[in-house]
Order: C-alpha cells, then structure tokens, then sequence
C-alpha cells in the first residue's frame, strides 16, 4: 500500500489513467488549435471538442449548446453571476444566496455588491440544510437570481435543489447551481432539476485541473448571461480564448466515466465510508457534523471532541491526507465558515477533519487510516488529561 493514503477527494482527484491516456495524442499529434477552420488539425482539434460537448452534455441531461467551457468551477461561478447580473440588471439587482456557499460564490457577490447588487444570504440549520419557506419569503419584485449549491464541500450535504427550482419557476427567477461537488458523483439532471446555469469542473471528477464548464439554458426559460472575457468571440461568445483541447478531451473521457460507473462506484463508496465513519465512532465522542442521510455517498465530516484538527493533521500528515476544511481556504486559521454557519462553537469547528473518499480508495487504505487516526486521537486525548 502506497502511503499516504489520499482522503481528500473534495479538494480534488487524480486524473484516471483512462482520462490520461484519451488526453495525450492532443497534446502531441493533434496538437491544431479548435479555432482554425482551413486544415486537418483544427478539424480533429474542434471535433474532439465537440465531442467532449456532447459527453458533459450527457452527463447532467442538456443539449451540447448549452454547454461552455471555462478554465474551472470557479470561473463559471463568475461567468455565471456577474453575467447575470449584467445581462438583468435592468430587471432587478437583488440575488439571494446561502451562508454556507463555496467561496467562489460568496466573494463574487461581494464583488457584485460593490457594483450595486442587492445579496441575501440565507441561514441553514444546524444539519446545513436550507429552510424553503425562509428563501421563497426573501424573494423581492427586484430578485433575478436564486445561487444555491447542489452539495457542500466542505460536509457533504444535498440541499432540496427541487423544492428551490420549484421556487425559482414560481416567481420567474433564474436558478443557478454550483454542482462542482455533485456531478460525476451523484445523479445531476439540469431539466429533472430544473436549474437555469450549472457551474462543474473536471478535477473534481477524475479529470485533468485547469478546465470546467457552466450550462446555460437555452428555453424555457432561456437563461442570458454576459460574456466576461472578450476577445474572438469563442465558445459562442459567451467565453473568448482559445480552448484547452487536451484537458477538455479529458474532462469528456471522465464524463463519460462516470456515467457508465455511478451506479456501482456510489454504492461501493456509501459503504466503504459507512464502514470508515462507524469504525471511527466507536472512539468516545466522534460526531458527524450536517445531515447524515442527505449527503454525498463518500464524504464524512467528522467532530473528535477535544481534539484540535490541525494537532491531529499533523499528526498523520505522512500517513493521510485529509483537510479540515475547503481546499480554497485551508491556509487560514480561523474555524470554518460553514461549520460556523451550522451554528457550532469555535472549539467543534476547530475540532473537525473532512474525509473524502474516492475510486481509487480500497478497503485496506480505509481499514489502515481508521487505525492511523484512531490512535493519533487516543494519543492527543491522552496528552491533554496528562
């Protein structure tokens, strides 16, 4: 067994070898720029692109229209928010958010407030879940946009995206959707779900970093958004630059993947962390922080009483990877903010790793990291009554 052993599959996954090995010719032999429209090398270029299109396209249920690539999730985020808020502006300038959000989206609606937008941040209980009736009661004549994630980073947990959509259509407002956590890992449908723009990202799914995409819906209601990169008019002038082939080629192939495997690989991954989180809970006082049943299937968050996470991080840095918080804010010091945002103390939210787990973790790495961290906890526990 190669140590350490990877449980950080929140912050990011390793690129599938499958994905690999569907990258590399694009990086050497069809090398062409998808853009150039007189020889044979910007045709293979724009038809693997295309390609990959209709494979992201398959994967969350939308038409390969509405699919445009971006360098990442977080990109899209932006695209997606101040697009909106450009392309309505004249409509309303009030858009209602969540608490617990990916710092993608709450930074740029500090942003879009210094440009005069109106932000309502929504409360979540103590399991992290939204109260329906609390966002259908902040909607204003001036609202134009509902931004509320499919499943959080940081504890895992699915918020009712059907419930929201279904507030979203009552009210003629646009429903944007930062899925980067959920789609390749759990059943994304953008018409079942009924969301207007949906931001994902490859390397969250075993594809290549550095590439995303945002879904923008065509009709019923057609969703207008504003370019915010100028510049050749690519990606159907929603996002100029020349395209990544070789990563968006991956970020195809890994769709595809997951679409063939979510069925047997979140089965599999439900009880491989059941197994991991339940062994973890004999030690005294292990908690799991958020919604325990309406989560991802391979993600546990979970509090050791009295223990500090960063004290036990270190303690099995060369052993384990794991976080105690998002990736994107992991070099600060204060608590996290979404288990803040849960209503916990500064000593639990400093007191809780996330564990994610992924489809290259087997059951030895678990059996070995539950008896890793179950005796750095006995050892802290121990220091601290000496």
């Amino acid at each position: 067994m190669q140590l350490p052993v990877y449980l950080d599959n929140n912050s990011t996954t390793p690129v599938d070898p499958r994905v690999l090995e569907a990258m590399l010719p694009y990086f050497t032999q069809q090398f062409g720029n998808a853009a150039s429209r007189t020889h044979a090398f910007g045709w293979a270029a724009s038809e693997a692109v295309e390609q990959a299109r209709q494979q992201l396209a398959s994967l969350i249920n939308a038409h390969p229209k509405e699919i445009v690539f971006t360098s990442g999730a977080t990109e899209s985020v932006n695209l997606a928010l101040k697009g909106v808020y450009e392309a309505y502006n004249s409509k309303g300038n009030h858009i209602i958010t969540v608490a617990t959000e990916h710092k993608a989206v709450l930074d740029t609606c500090k942003h879009l407030e210094k440009l005069g937008a109106v932000i309502t941040h929504l409360s979540v209980n103590n399991e992290g879940l939204i109260n329906i009736d609390e966002l259908e009661s902040n909607i204003k004549p001036s609202t134009i946009l509902i931004a509320v994630m499919y499943a959080n980073n940081e504890i895992g947990v699915i918020q009712p995206i059907q419930k929201i959509a279904a507030i979203a259509r009552k009210h003629n407002i646009l429903f944007f959707c930062d899925a980067a956590q959920a789609a390749g890992k759990i059943p994304v449908d953008v018409i079942k779900d009924d969301i207007s723009l949906l931001s994902f990202s490859a390397h969250k799914m075993y594809g290549p970093k550095g590439v995303g995409a945002l879904y923008v819906r065509r009709k019923d209601p057609r969703a207008k958004i504003i370019a915010q990169m100028d510049g050749g008019g690519h990606e159907n002038n929603m996002r100029s630059g020349t395209l990544n082939v070789p990563a968006i080629v991956g970020f195809g192939k890994a769709c595809e993947l997951s679409i063939m495997e979510m069925n047997n690989e979140t089965e599999r991954l439900y009880a491989l962390r059941n197994r991991f989180e339940n062994a973890l809970m004999q030690l005294d006082n292990v908690f799991i922080n958020g919604n325990a049943q309406q989560r991802l299937p391979h993600v546990t968050n979970l509090y050791f009483e009295g223990v500090s996470a960063n004290r036990l991080l270190t303690g099995f840095s060369k052993s384990i990877a794991a976080s105690s918080g998002s990736a994107c804010t992991s070099a600060l010091v204060e608590p996290s903010y979404v288990l803040k945002a849960l209503g916990m103390g500064d000593e639990r939210a400093n007191n809780s790793l996330r564990f994610g787990l992924g489809r290259f973790t087997d059951d030895e790495q678990v059996e070995y990291a539950v008896k890793i961290i179950a005796e750095n906890v006995c050892k802290l526990r121990k220091e601290l009554h000496c």
